[in-house]
């Protein structure tokens, strides 16, 4: 009697099991949409430009703290936008990451899109007053349940589409 019990144990978690790995249908995307992904880590510029110290500052501090050149660690905050056709998708500003604000800005976002083809404008502004400096145009043909990451590389000379 034992083991019939066990095997009814067994068969029943069996079925849940069976049942879960196909019920309810998963669907990443509907089947007319492409998905945009907006993936960058990048550091600003710094707030405030180096400046020398004046030999009046410079007698004020202790011997082993004068340094003639100052830099500020803190970094502006990136701002990013991503149109397509005309029509903002992402607007950010993400503030510096680290305990003085020096470290890189980090933005993730994501959006469902009606598939084909579209115009996507991307623009950052990395510097403290806020220009846009690095400014793309793209013409990007989207097929159903298609992924589009768009990033920024400075090493790769700016924004880079991938599909």
């Amino acid at each position: 009697m034992k083991y019939v019990l066990q095997a009814l144990c067994y068969a029943a978690f069996i079925a849940v099991v069976g049942y879960f790995s196909t019920s309810p249908p998963y669907t990443h995307l509907a089947p007319d949409k492409a998905l945009v992904k907006l993936s960058v880590i990048h550091a600003g510029q710094r707030r405030e430009e180096c400046h020398e110290r004046t030999p009046e500052e410079l007698a004020k501090l202790a011997p082993n703290m004068r340094s003639a050149t100052v830099c500020p660690r803190e970094r502006a905050p990136v701002a990013i936008v991503v149109e397509m056709d005309g029509v903002a998708l992402f607007d950010v500003l993400a503030p510096p990451t680290g305990w003085a604000s020096d470290g890189a800005s980090t933005v993730y976002r994501r959006a469902a899109v009606p598939a084909g083809k579209h115009r996507f404008s991307a623009r950052m502004a990395d510097r403290a007053d806020g220009a846009f400096d690095h400014v793309v145009e793209r013409d990007i043909d989207l097929a159903p349940g298609r992924v589009l990451v768009i990033d920024f590389e400075s090493k790769a000379g700016g924004w880079v589409f991938r599909t």
